[in-house]
């Protein structure tokens, strides 16, 4: 089975993000981490891989650094990876970027394509079913499971009541959603780690995926960052001083700040 795994190195959550001043952009020159649920579509990945063979190959779209973050997918058990780096990608909006990972996802070939259902950084949450009309395959998204029996393959649908089962034939675009314990990713051991430094990156750009420059950048992008101003800095805290009437004093507080 032949598995792509698209992952996304994404501003660190634990840090300030910001936007570029010169373009409005997210600022990636602080430190990234792989995005979170990136990591839970590899676990999938290598499961689908340990139960039926193949190989699971990892597919990232950004800048030189974004290396961090396909590193952890080949360290996690991924065999291989293609980077598709180039200038003119950035400022890329959702629509640009999955006309981008289309063109490559077909140069790379693949039987299921797996991916977060979001990123902590857009949260647009629309990159999967952009990615399976664009390849003309069936889309499954917000699966908390997986199974593929032959050529046809199924998930549970994660929903507010319980879960849908979706059945669709490969190959198919699957975006995963955030599992409970046991089903967190794995941590790369160290083996894995030192495994991860011999696998092959193979970086391409716009030319190579034959991708339309007209079709990506900040130029081509639907959504645009028109104005932004950085958040003031935290004022004090209120405290309310119980002289018999606290529950009325903190309750006044929360209408003046329209939380009741």
């Amino acid at each position: 089975m032949n598995i792509v795994v698209c992952v996304k190195q994404v501003p660190d959550t634990a840090t300030e993000r910001k936007l570029r001043s010169d373009d409005s952009t997210i600022d990636r020159s602080a430190n990234g981490v792989i995005n979170e649920l990136c990591e839970y579509a590899v676990e999938d990945a290598l499961k689908l891989k340990e139960a039926h063979g193949g190989e699971v190959t990892v597919l990232t779209m950004g800048p030189d650094q974004a290396t961090d973050a396909i590193r952890k997918a080949l360290a996690m058990g991924a065999d291989k990876a293609v980077h598709l780096s180039d200038e003119a990608l950035h400022g890329s909006d959702a629509l640009s970027t999955s006309y981008a990972l289309s063109q490559a996802l077909k140069k790379i070939g693949f039987d299921v394509v797996i991916l977060g259902s979001e990123s902590t950084d857009a949260r647009t949450g629309m990159l999967a079913a952009m990615l399976a009309e664009r390849l003309g395959v069936p889309q499954l998204t917000l699966a908390s499971k997986i199974e593929v029996d032959g050529s046809a393959i199924s998930i549970h649908r994660q929903t507010d009541y319980g879960y849908d089962k979706v059945e669709a034939t490969l190959p198919a675009v699957v975006s995963v959603v955030e599992k409970p314990d046991p089903f967190k990713p794995r941590y790369p051991s160290f083996k894995g780690i030192m495994a991860a430094k011999k696998k092959p990156i193979e970086k391409i750009g716009v030319a190579d995926a034959e991708i339309d420059p007209a079709q990506i950048g900040l130029a081509a992008a639907w959504s645009v960052v028109s104005d932004f101003t950085a958040a003031p800095p935290r004022g004090k805290g209120v405290v309310v001083n119980d002289e018999g009437d606290g529950g009325t004093k903190a309750a006044e507080f929360l209408v003046s700040k329209k939380f009741i």
